[in-house]
């Protein structure tokens, strides 16, 4: 008897928490004594959705006693079945609407589906925060290697957040902006004298165009001097130069001593020729003393008869 009854007792408890899970009468109570309208079936048929009627019953809390506008459950339980993070979004409008920034909740909800963290997106906007580029290094007009150093102060414009270039391009461009106003100086000393002027100019190039940030200062921390740059390209010139004379010496050289080889050449073979002849000699007295003709006396010229 005593187990049949405690039998039905737990019965009857699982099936009144069965009974309150499905039907969340205290959240629907805690709704409409915080403000909100939300119908009890509406939060039984998030159970269904396998949406938590918790998470959306507080965000609505929240948002209402916020004074945020245009907020509704339908909203909440879409972006919630995307997959988005309702929390991080509710306190991001909150923080927007008390700025007084111009963020509504499609914009908001579209910023946290992209992967960016909305509510530090909101609040780098009201607290605007430091951007270290690395040490970039530029040569001036006269050849002197000058190392920079940059800080940049930006903070998130959220109309272009979706979309935009992230700080890598912030970084990228001040660089850029940075070698290329040393390289247009006529002496390193002018900037060193004035630093201010190349963030002056970089700033004025609209380098945050396209980014989800707003540039709102750079300054240079710090200039150090580099290498001499001219002076080595110079020296390096005046060894190529050195060595291309030296060459084209050698060159000279070589052809020289070919041509004294080809006259020593012809002269050996002169030399040779005339050794022949010499050896020739001998011959021709012989052959003329047998012949009877050594010391005959040369017959004498005759005229050419005319004709």
């Amino acid at each position: 008897m005593a187990t049949t009854f405690l039998i039905y007792i737990v019965i009857a408890a699982v099936g009144l928490w069965l009974f309150f899970y499905i039907f969340p009468i205290n959240l629907w109570i805690t709704a409409l004594f915080s403000g909100v309208s939300v119908n009890l079936f509406d939060l039984v048929f998030m159970r269904f959705r396998k949406v938590p009627p918790g998470l959306i019953v507080n965000s609505m809390i929240t948002a209402t006693k916020a004074g945020l506008t245009g907020v509704t459950t339908n909203l909440l339980e879409t972006h919630f079945l995307a997959h988005g993070n309702l929390t991080a979004v509710i306190k991001a409008l909150i923080v927007a609407d008390k700025a007084q920034l111009n963020l509504s909740f499609k914009q908001a909800t579209a910023i946290d589906l992209a992967g960016r963290d909305v509510l530090n997106a909101v609040q780098v906007s009201v607290t605007p925060y430091v951007v270290i580029v690395p040490s970039i290094t530029g040569v001036s007009i006269d050849g002197i290697q000058l190392i920079a150093e940059a800080r940049v102060t930006v903070r998130t414009n959220l109309q272009r957040l979706v979309g935009g270039a992230g700080e890598e391009t912030i970084k990228a461009r001040v660089g850029q902006g940075i070698i290329s106003c040393i390289g247009t100086t006529k002496s390193y000393l002018e900037v060193l004298e004035n630093p201010e002027s190349i963030s002056k100019a970089v700033l004025a190039n609209g380098l945050d165009a396209g980014t989800a940030y707003e540039i709102l200062s750079i300054d240079i921390a710090d200039i150090n001097i580099g290498h001499n740059i001219g002076a080595g390209l110079q020296i390096d010139q005046a060894i190529a130069d050195l060595k291309i004379a030296k060459a084209k010496a050698e060159e000279k050289r070589a052809m020289a001593v070919a041509l004294e080889q080809e006259w020593i050449a012809k002269v050996q073979e002169a030399k040779a020729l005339v050794i022949e002849a010499e050896a020739l000699v001998p011959q021709a007295m012989s052959q003329a003393f047998r012949n009877g003709t050594l010391f005959a006396p040369p017959k004498p010229l005759t005229p050419s008869k005319k004709k």
